[in-house]
């Protein structure tokens, strides 16, 4: 009598799972089961589909943006807000810190659409968007680096109409082609149809990389030819200084070394943070894991912080309206020195 129960009893447990199963299949709401059983996969399968991850380098990138929005917005506000801030080299630098804020609100409008409104198109848009607003802020260090030659160079007829008349030439061409190549990739340059002809940073193509590394190399090449010829100036009129006072005091050695090693630490940081962003740009290959284009893009953002600092927040004349815009007046006790373009 047991035995034939439990034959009896056997059979029913295929059947119990044969009649879930087909209720399951029809749409019918299945009984929850504990864990480990085996419908305990179709209760996840019932739920919408989970957010996508995010990943740690669109994190910093962001954060990255943030800090360079932050950065260059007050630049840009002390800029605008004093009426004295308005010779040559304060519309370069207020030119060079508009960029950086558009490049810093590109992070954060990238990183945005890409977990919130996923779509080509407007990563697209976006990506246009940060190769225009990058464009214009090395061109603009570019446009500062002459302008410090040229103060150099031609100081008696540097404050001239010509002056200005050169500057704004050379700021309105920076920007015209720093806005044609991030239409380039909005127009049609792109490999969204394309996948082969993808570079390391999609969806710019291999050939469009290369043009803007090559850019790049190009502009970096000048700027180390004019710093070059700034340090060969700077050297001779301290020298002559020297000649005049029949002696070479150690505070001439000291304004020298300084301005030498002012120079080359801007140099070297402009550098340091794209050189090796430009050059994976081009040796690398889009199947290569994208860390590697994360920890070389990353730094050159750094680029866009740091600009403020040393072309902004270290003059003089910024450091007084900062004073003001902050205080509400200017305490005579503290001193401000002016400086001109070619101090650095």
């Amino acid at each position: 009598w047991g035995g034939r129960r439990t034959r009896s009893q056997t059979p029913a447990a295929p059947a119990a799972m044969e009649t879930a199963a087909a209720l399951n299949e029809s749409g019918a709401a299945a009984p929850r089961l504990p864990a480990g059983g085996g419908n305990s996969s179709l209760e996840l399968s019932s739920r919408p589909p989970a957010p996508a991850a995010l990943n740690p380098w669109d994190v910093m990138l962001c954060v990255s943006g943030t800090a360079i929005a932050c950065e260059n917005a007050l630049v840009v506000a002390i800029i605008c807000y004093s009426p004295a801030l308005r010779t040559p080299m304060f519309v370069l630098v207020g030119s060079l810190a508009t960029a950086d804020l558009l490049a810093g609100l590109g992070l954060i409008l990238n990183f945005v659409f890409q977990y919130v409104i996923p779509s080509e198109t407007v990563s697209l848009l976006t990506v246009g968007f940060l190769v225009a607003s990058f464009a214009a802020s090395v061109s603009s260090l570019l446009a500062i680096t002459v302008d410090r030659y040229l103060s150099l160079y031609n100081a008696l007829t540097y404050y001239s109409e010509r002056t200005v008349l050169c500057i704004h030439t050379m700021l309105a061409g920076a920007w015209g082609v720093s806005l044609c190549l991030g239409l380039l990739p909005v127009l049609g340059w792109n490999c969204l149809h394309d996948r082969t002809s993808c570079s390391v940073v999609r969806p710019l193509t291999k050939s469009n990389v290369t043009l803007l590394s090559a850019s790049f190399f190009l502009i970096f090449l000048i700027m180390i030819h004019l710093y070059i010829e700034i340090c060969k100036i700077v050297c001779r009129h301290a020298h002559q200084i020297a000649l005049q006072q029949h002696f070479l005091t150690a505070s001439h050695y000291v304004t020298t070394k300084k301005g030498v090693s002012t120079l080359a630490i801007i140099l070297g940081t402009f550098g340091a943070s794209w050189l090796p962003f430009a050059i994976y740009c081009v040796v690398g290959d889009p199947d290569y894991p994208s860390v590697y284009t994360y920890a070389t893009l990353l730094p050159a953002t750094y680029n866009s912080m740091i600009n403020p600092i040393i072309y902004a927040y270290r003059n003089q004349e910024i450091q007084r309206s900062m004073w003001v815009l902050f205080c509400g007046c200017f305490q005579a006790k503290v001193s401000f020195r002016s400086r001109s373009p070619s101090d650095v």
